[in-house]
């Protein structure tokens, strides 16, 4: 692979360039075009780790966003410094460049994820798996496995080339690659592999062929392609900020002490950084010293992925290497953030709060699910739109812009359920499904 391609900043669904405006690169409008747009802004009133917390400092997917892509700026802006030393940046293309579209990509990495986090997965997954065999005739093999295994990395990808305002968010060819964490179909091997993880659909999987084509990114085994190299990077910044946000949420949620959490991080920090702390020169108060030490361990975080990318910089310019660069780093990086992702699935992901309002989750995703369901099958069924019961108009009203049209086939109205629940916030799916059972709530 080499950058001159990899950075393309043509757009998919508008190639021609029209040069930079207001002192934008193209890279940088796709900042600004996840920051003004619907879906990205949904992203506030949906569940990171807490579902509906009650403390307004816990974060949310839009905070998490938001920092992941300070991150993973940060992360794009010393690999593009680096490149540039080296003389590998095509002339038109600065070191911020680099920034501008890992932060981009961070910005989006969580665009298709449904309410209520991993639970709204897990409730669209199994809703599509309970059904009958004869729920799915006239489905391909394709379709039922992309619709079983609901997926939000894909999900994030058909959201961003062709479901907002037609054609997608359009963002850069080099920012949609690098957005791409897992190229393959549900149905490649890779995607059993990586425990069913995969980040294009059977529909959208030729654009994101030519994208990976045109930017010379080589497909490893048959429809499975090799990352796009500032990929690795996303994935490191989503990384690092799990290891910590999850951590510093189970203090404030006060399912940790603040001194397990300080545990954690003072193993993440070099032994410069770690006697600096424990000789107290760090500010007054638990709360000062944990945001001290929260800024130290992401600051050594991104230094040390840094390093590991070009460690590994051959191997990944040729689409070989394997793994993620936290993976690949020396055993503190590794066991830091290990035993950091462990206290949070022993002690938080298992409280009894977060599992109780989840239950609750699951039972309103279904019952959204169930309802699109039986209006999509009258439209099929339906002659014309003027046949359609009273109710199942209002369903497909509601649906808005996801609203299947007279016409589509039966796999294309599944689709457009799924584009319509998973857009949804928190909220939104807990008071509609209240309203589908006949149980208005005010407000």
């Amino acid at each position: 692979m080499d950058w001159q391609r990899l950075l393309d900043d043509s757009r998919p669904a508008k190639p021609e360039r029209v040069g930079a405006r207001l002192g934008r690169s193209e890279f940088q409008k796709d900042h600004d075009r996840l920051i003004f747009s619907e879906p990205f802004r949904m992203l506030g009133r949906k569940t990171q780790v807490h579902p509906l917390p009650r403390n307004d400092k816990v974060h949310n997917r839009l905070t998490h966003s938001l920092e992941v892509s300070c991150v993973g700026r940060s992360l794009g802006e010393l690999v593009g410094r680096e490149l540039e030393a080296r003389g590998e940046l095509p002339p038109r293309v600065q070191t911020a460049d680099i920034g501008a579209i890992v932060q981009a990509a961070c910005l989006a990495h969580d665009i298709g994820n449904p309410p209520f986090g991993h639970a709204g997965e897990y409730a669209i997954r199994d809703w599509y798996s309970r059904q009958p065999a004869s729920f799915f005739d006239g489905f391909s093999a394709h379709c039922v496995q992309d619709l079983c295994t609901f997926e939000g990395n894909a999900q994030g990808f058909r959201m961003l080339t062709s479901l907002h305002d037609i054609v997608g968010i359009r963002l850069t060819s080099a920012t949609l690659a690098t957005f791409v964490k897992y190229p393959w179909c549900s149905t490649a091997p890779a995607a059993a592999a990586r425990h069913g993880k995969y980040s294009c659909y059977e529909s959208e999987f030729r654009l994101m062929r030519d994208i990976f084509d045109a930017m010379g990114i080589p497909e490893v085994a048959s429809g499975v392609y090799a990352r796009h190299p500032l990929a690795y990077l996303v994935e490191a910044a989503d990384d690092i900020c799990y290891a910590i946000v999850d951590i510093e949420d189970g203090m404030e949620m006060e399912i940790l002490r603040p001194a397990e959490v300080i545990a954690v991080f003072t193993d993440l920090l070099d032994d410069d950084l770690r006697a600096e702390f424990h000789a107290g020169r760090t500010g007054h108060g638990e709360r000062q010293r944990i945001r001290w030490l929260r800024g130290k361990a992401i600051d050594g975080l991104v230094a040390e992925c840094t390093a590991i990318f070009f460690a590994q910089y051959d191997a990944i310019l040729a689409g070989e290497f394997a793994g993620t660069l936290v993976e690949a780093g020396p055993a503190r990086l590794r066991d830091g953030i290990a035993q950091a992702k462990q206290l949070a699935r022993d002690e938080i992901f298992r409280h009894s709060r977060k599992t109780e309002v989840e239950i609750g989750a699951y039972s309103a995703v279904a019952t959204l699910l169930a309802t699109c369901s039986e209006a999509a099958r009258e439209q099929v069924a339906s002659s014309s739109p003027a046949s359609l019961s009273y109710r199942s108009n209002r369903i497909l009203q509601l649906m808005e812009d996801q609203a299947p049209s007279h016409g589509f086939g039966i796999e294309e109205h599944y689709r457009r359920i799924n584009d319509f629940v998973s857009a949804l916030t928190d909220n939104q799916v807990t008071r509609l499904a209240q309203f589908a059972r006949g149980n208005p709530i005010d407000g």
